[in-house]
């Protein structure tokens, strides 16, 4: 972003023509016409949890269909094969802060948070805590869960602020020489608060254990260091802000002094060191490969490469500057107008402290955001217990867009749109 970007963002006095003038400064605007928008008038706050689609991506996924598929047959799997750890690569270099063979694509998020955590306590045998974050996202809280039931461990939740994240002296005061894993996201998935890695993983160290973070709010959205902030493992997926469409296939992170020391549970034959030996017992590569799985689903791994492309072009510093100012814009735009009809902000008040999205506060929360998306064209999300959550996406979403979006909350709560639909929620929110 430019240098005046911020502060004018900080003076902001609540014209729509001062949004679009923010706009016409901003140097990442263009990419906004290489996502598809299938319908010009929708206000889409909601790249926190699938990002747009790339226009490229249809073209690319429909080659690799023809050619690889059509034509190439079983032969594309020569250029195939190599996808995960060419793809993880880019990820490190672009994304993560990483380095080669540091990041392999591979199964769900879930999955790779399964894998990574069973092998990390296996490395600590004769430790018998797991910790983990009280709010943290369900999946990372239900797999910790599982493994703690399965083994016998004491599974030690730390109470978190539900706005503003996980205090670090209390986070320090639940480590101890019985700990053997830290399971932690780096982006809180309901307010977006911003958690220290490099001092977390620090106290981590300090106690003898192990970190697992998970990166999926904040891949693609803030910066990520993990060799330079100490970090020993991490899991993430590719589908929100790094755009590469529903189930696209998760990343999992492995720092190299590490790898031959882990032994992953899902011993597949992607793993194994000689693949098409078929050898009778497995014996896992020297590499992150080790970590692989079964045949990688490449119908859905395609999309990633046109959406990376467009993340390395704008360049992730340039993403996090830009998805600053658009919080900051929306929180200020809320105090203005929201606070006064019953909304406040559930995100830490310093930008420098969330990630790309914010939450909103009111006990009607639900109703607002059906109300939004039904009949005032803007899709955001609801999370319990009473929280609109907001997610512009620095690549695609312009200043105006927060704006008019702002605009439609409040007149739609003024004018009490939202008091017709009924209180009970839909399976997906």
């Amino acid at each position: 972003m430019t240098d005046g970007l911020l502060p004018a963002v900080g003076r902001f006095e609540g014209t729509r023509e001062e949004a679009l003038r923010l706009d016409a400064d901003d140097p990442l605007a263009y990419l906004r016409e290489r996502f598809v928008h299938a319908d010009p008038d929708l206000l889409y706050l909601d790249g926190n949890s699938l990002g747009r689609l790339p226009v490229a991506t249809a073209d690319f996924v429909a080659d690799l269909v023809r050619e690889g598929w059509g034509r190439g047959l079983i032969r594309s799997w020569a250029d195939w094969i190599e996808w995960s750890r060419r793809l993880g690569d880019r990820l490190a270099a672009h994304v993560l802060g990483a380095g080669p063979g540091e990041v392999a694509l591979s199964d769900s998020t879930t999955v790779n948070l399964y894998k990574l955590a069973s092998a990390a306590l296996d490395l600590k045998p004769h430790r018998r805590t797991l910790v983990i974050d009280a709010d943290d996202f369900p999946t990372d809280r239900y797999v910790t869960q599982g493994l703690a039931r399965q083994r016998g461990l004491t599974l030690r939740t730390v109470a978190s602020d539900i706005d503003r994240g996980l205090d670090p002296d209390r986070l320090r005061a639940a480590l101890d020489g019985d700990t053997a894993l830290l399971v932690l996201s780096h982006v809180a998935y309901r307010s977006g608060a911003l958690a220290d890695m490099a001092a977390v993983n620090t106290m981590a160290r300090e106690a003898g254990a192990l970190v697992l973070w998970d990166l999926s709010h904040s891949a693609g959205a803030v910066p990520v260091r993990l060799a330079e902030d100490g970090a020993d493992l991490a899991v993430g997926c590719t589908y929100k802000y790094l755009n590469g469409g529903p189930g696209a296939p998760a990343f999992l992170y492995v720092r190299e002094a590490l790898q031959r020391r882990l032994r992953q549970p899902i011993q597949g034959w992607f793993g194994q060191r000689d693949q098409f030996g078929m050898g009778p017992d497995f014996e896992p590569v020297e590499s992150l490969d080790r970590f692989l799985t079964g045949t990688p689903p490449m119908l859905s791994t395609a999309p990633l490469v046109p959406a990376l492309d467009l993340v390395e072009e704008a360049g992730v510093d340039r993403l996090r500057a830009k998805g600053r100012a658009l919080g900051q814009l929306a929180a200020g735009l809320t105090d203005r107008w929201l606070v006064p009809l019953g909304f406040r902000l559930a995100s830490p008040e310093d930008p420098d402290r969330r990630g790309s999205h914010l939450t909103l506060r009111h006990p009607d929360a639900w109703r607002i955001c059906r109300a939004l998306a039904e009949d005032f064209g803007v899709v955001c999300d609801y999370r319990e217990p009473d929280r609109l959550r907001i997610g512009p996406s620095a690549a695609y979403t312009r200043f105006i867009d927060v704006w008019d979006a702002l605009d439609r909350t409040r007149r739609l709560v003024a004018e009490g749109a939202h008091t017709r639909l009924p209180h009970e929620k839909a399976r997906i929110t």
